[in-house]
């Protein structure tokens, strides 16, 4: 593994918060899981080294995306662009009832850290039913992606993780949509 090609790899993805749901027919779903807690709906796709998470009040939609490159969305709706390399925070200004937060994290590991990282998260992903999806890259390297959730009253927290075995890079994120009156 070359550090110049990992790190061109955590350059194509992006997280995308979007205003609105978008279509499922724009992504390569592998994994569904949906959900009502009080007032809100969360809708959870996982998508080959991404995902895509709805979170829904009656009247109000945020749409989060990790996505590799995402050239293939829409504009519409589009509240902010966050590429995936290092760590990177975004919070967004509340709009109408609702507030998101969010912090991105990106790391190449060796391959040895890689594979033991990967061991760990598939037993995480068992132990506790995260919604999650396994498949090799096109070098045929083990890779997993798995959505974990904590839900509350009036805010939803949500922690990503996307390992993509060829460049060794763990994609992290941690998310917290929020009601307000």
């Amino acid at each position: 593994m070359s550090v110049s090609h990992k790190s061109q790899s955590t350059q194509m993805f992006r997280l995308m918060l979007y205003s609105r749901p978008l279509h499922p027919e724009l992504f390569d779903l592998q994994a569904r899981r949906m959900d009502h807690h009080g007032e809100y709906e969360i809708e959870t796709w996982l998508i080959p080294g991404g995902h895509v998470v709805r979170f829904q009040i009656p009247d109000q939609h945020l749409t989060e995306t990790v996505i590799d490159r995402g050239d293939h969305l829409p504009e519409n709706g589009l509240v902010h662009a966050l590429p995936c390399m290092g760590e990177k925070d975004y919070e967004m200004e509340q709009q109408d009832r609702l507030v998101y937060v969010t912090t991105v994290q990106s790391e190449s590991l060796t391959e040895n850290l890689y594979n033991a990282t990967l061991k760990e998260m598939t037993d995480f992903a068992e132990e506790t039913g995260s919604v999650s999806f396994d498949w090799k890259d096109a070098q045929g390297t083990e890779c997993l992606s798995l959505v974990d959730s904590q839900k509350y009253r009036s805010e939803y927290h949500v922690q990503s993780y996307h390992l993509l075995g060829s460049t060794g890079v763990v994609l992290r994120t941690q998310s917290i949509f929020e009601i307000r009156d």
